[in-house]
C-alpha cells in the first residue's frame, strides 16, 4: 500500500499568490518606470542574476531540469514580466491580461523562479520542483501553477495555442497582448508554420513570437539536426515584422517587445547561448537536461555573483 509523507503533503499543496513578493514585484515595477535608462538595465540585469542562481538551486534540488535552455531564456522571461507584460500576480486570471505562454516548456524552472519572483506563488515552493505530488511538474500545467496560461511539452503547439489567445482578442475588440516564446530547434516542427501563415493572414498585430535562438537542441546543434537559416527570411516571408535582436541585451529587448502592436504579428529572434552566465556551460549540447554537481552549482552562483 502507498503512503503519503508530509513532505508530499507539503509538495501537493495549492500554490496562491504570495502577497509580500506581490508587493515586491510592484515595487520593482514602479522603480522600473520612474528609472533612467541605465538604472532601468541595472534592475533587470539583477532579476536576471536572482533568476540563473534560482534555476540552479533549483533544478540541483530536483535532481533534474533543462539547464542550459533556461539559462539561455531568463533575459527574455525577466524582461517580459519584470517591464513588459500588462499582468498583476494576485489575480492571474484577470480578464484584460496580457497573455504569456513558454512553448519550449521543458524549460520550466525557468518559468517557475521567474512566476515565484513575481509573487504568483511562494518561492519556497521552488524546492518541491518535479517532486512527487507536485504542481510544479516538469512542464508547466494550467490548472496547477497560477500564471501559466496553457499546459506545454509536446513542441510545437504553443505558438498555435497562441494565435488562438491573439485571434480572440481580435474578435472581442481587446487591447491586450500575446507573447509566447519558442525554442529554436522546436521550429523544426511544421505545425509552427501553419500557425504562422494563420497569423498574418488575420493580421494578428497583437501576437509577438520570441524564438530563443540558442543554436542547440537535445544532442546536436540546429544546424546539424535540421538546419533553420535563414531563420528571418523565413519569418519574412510568411508575412511577420521581423526583428533580430540581442537576446541577453535588456535594452534590445526593452526595444522590440515594448514598441506598441503593428498590423502584422512580430517575430523576435532572440540570438542567445545556451548555459548563458556560466562559462562551464556555456554553448556545451550536454547542459541541454545534465544536472550540475552541488560543487558546480557552488562555482556557477559565484561567477553569477562576480
Amino acid at each position: 500500500m502507498q503512503t503519503t509523507t508530509s513532505r508530499d503533503r507539503d509538495a501537493s499543496a495549492p500554490l496562491s499568490a504570495d502577497v509580500a513578493a506581490v508587493g515586491r514585484w510592484r515595487d520593482r515595477r514602479q522603480a522600473f518606470a520612474a528609472a533612467g535608462a541605465d538604472e532601468r538595465l541595472a534592475l533587470l540585469r539583477a532579476s536576471s542574476t536572482h533568476i540563473r542562481r534560482q534555476v540552479l538551486q533549483t533544478i540541483r534540488q530536483a535532481g533534474l531540469g533543462h539547464v542550459g535552455g533556461d539559462l539561455s531564456v531568463t533575459d527574455v522571461l525577466v524582461t517580459l514580466f519584470d517591464a513588459v507584460l500588462d499582468i498583476d500576480p494576485a489575480d492571474p486570471a484577470r480578464v484584460d491580461r496580457d497573455r504569456f505562454i513558454l512553448s519550449k516548456g521543458h524549460c520550466a524552472a525557468a518559468l517557475y523562479s521567474v512566476l515565484a519572483h513575481a509573487g504568483f506563488f511562494d518561492e519556497a515552493r521552488l524546492v518541491h520542483f518535479a517532486a512527487a505530488f507536485s504542481p510544479l511538474n516538469g512542464h508547466p500545467n494550467r490548472r496547477k501553477v497560477p500564471g501559466v496560461e496553457t499546459n506545454t511539452g509536446p513542441l510545437g503547439h504553443g505558438l498555435p495555442v497562441a494565435v488562438g489567445c491573439a485571434t480572440g482578442a481580435l474578435l472581442a475588440g481587446q487591447a491586450w497582448r500575446t507573447y509566447v516564446v519558442l525554442g529554436d530547434g522546436e521550429l523544426q516542427e511544421g505545425s509552427n508554420w501553419e500557425a504562422a501563415m494563420y497569423a498574418a493572414q488575420r493580421g494578428l498585430g497583437g501576437l509577438t513570437a520570441i524564438v530563443d535562438r540558442n543554436r542547440l537542441q537535445q544532442g546536436a546543434s540546429t544546424a546539424d539536426t535540421n538546419d533553420l537559416e535563414p531563420l528571418a527570411d523565413k519569418w519574412a516571408a510568411f508575412g511577420w515584422e521581423t526583428h533580430v535582436v540581442d537576446g541577453h541585451s535588456h535594452a534590445a529587448l526593452l526595444e522590440v517587445l515594448q514598441a506598441p502592436a503593428g498590423a502584422r504579428p512580430r517575430a523576435v529572434i532572440a540570438n542567445t547561448i545556451k548555459g548563458k552566465g556560466v562559462s562551464f556551460m556555456e554553448n556545451g549540447v550536454e547542459w541541454h537536461h545534465k544536472v550540475p554537481s552541488a560543487e558546480q552549482v557552488e562555482a556557477a552562483i559565484k561567477e553569477l555573483a562576480a
